[in-house]
């Protein structure tokens, strides 16, 4: 069994990875940390839990796990890093915030995208994993960038759920504000760009120098992000479907749709659904994913099966409820 610990673990990554890692076959959960719940059962902050554990919150953090992940939240992962060295913690880490995610802050962190760096992710001993709305852009984009075929300007607009504003209140996830309600927040800047454009630049034969124009949007709803981009592209709809098919063809999570796909197919699962249509000289690709998932502990999960060895699918099996 893999012995796993999580550091941060009331919020709503943490409480994801709980529910996961409590059903996956091959790990023991050996502890959760919090500061402000310690003591506390888990199923006093993640509800859903009850009856399913009887582990509570710790204070401080424990070197007796093989593999730790951190979901303190941005700009805390360095201070539960060293806290974990402190302790002689020698075994691996999965980190899910924005700390190490870039090649000048890596510090020894590999990049956890599956889909274009599971040679370096299965050698790694500490995983930077992917922001959300970059995962979901990303997948759009990796079979174009591998092959050269990159368009300059790529315009990409996306939904995301409230989830993916974290658990701590804020006017934009009161529920009478977010409720029937659309905004436009960070176009053009929002963080997950410099990750975005690090590894399209890192792919291809030669190193794409485009920009991708980035609108995001906050959604009415909980979790799930639907992404839309579009941009110039020489091949005919069926060339770019058979491009697409073959770079995913062995990938266990990424399903092409042939017809228009919606958010319900992916929440709740670590899938991410792909749909490409051509429009006279632009190809429009339509990216899905849930957020909390495949956009974060999922996509944790599936980068620590790759890092033991185990089948990428292990523990994450799950199917959307599309009711």
């Amino acid at each position: 069994m893999i012995r796993t610990g999580i550091i941060g673990a009331a919020g709503y990554t943490g409480g994801e990875l709980i529910r996961i890692l409590l059903r996956h076959p091959q790990v023991q959960l050996v502890f959760a940390q919090s500061e402000s719940q310690s003591g506390e059962p888990l199923w006093r902050v993640h509800e859903d839990l009850l009856g399913d554990t009887e582990l509570c919150f710790c204070p401080a953090s424990s070197a007796q796990a093989d593999v730790v992940f951190l979901c303190g939240g941005h700009g805390r992962s360095r201070a539960a890093l060293a806290s974990l060295e402190a302790l002689g913690y020698e075994g691996r880490i999965i980190d899910l915030s924005a700390d190490f995610r870039l090649s000048e802050t890596a510090e020894g962190f590999v990049y956890g995208l599956p889909e274009a760096f599971r040679a370096q992710i299965k050698c790694a001993r500490r995983i930077a994993n992917p922001g959300c709305f970059a995962t979901a852009i990303q997948l759009a984009l990796l079979p174009l960038a591998k092959v050269g075929l990159l368009a300059p300007e790529v315009h990409v607009t996306g939904i995301t759920g409230a989830t993916g504003a974290g658990r701590e209140p804020r006017e934009s996830t009161h529920f009478s504000w977010r409720t029937a309600n659309l905004s436009v927040y960070k176009a053009f800047t929002h963080q997950h760009l410099l990750e975005v454009h690090q590894t399209l630049r890192s792919l291809g034969p030669e190193a794409w120098q485009g920009n991708v124009n980035f609108v995001p949007v906050r959604g009415d709803f909980a979790r799930g992000i639907l992404v839309s981009a579009y941009l110039d592209c020489p091949l005919p709809e069926a060339e770019a479907q058979a491009l697409y098919a073959s770079y995913y063809a062995s990938e266990p999570f990424v399903q092409l749709s042939e017809f228009e796909p919606d958010l319900k197919m992916v929440v709740g699962t670590n899938k991410a659904v792909l749909h490409l249509a051509k429009f006279g000289s632009k190809l429009h690709i339509v990216s899905l994913i849930d957020n909390l998932c495949k956009g974060a502990s999922g996509q944790a999960v599936q980068n620590m099966n790759i890092l033991f060895g185990l089948p990428e699918t292990e523990g994450l099996d799950f199917k959307a409820n599309r009711f």
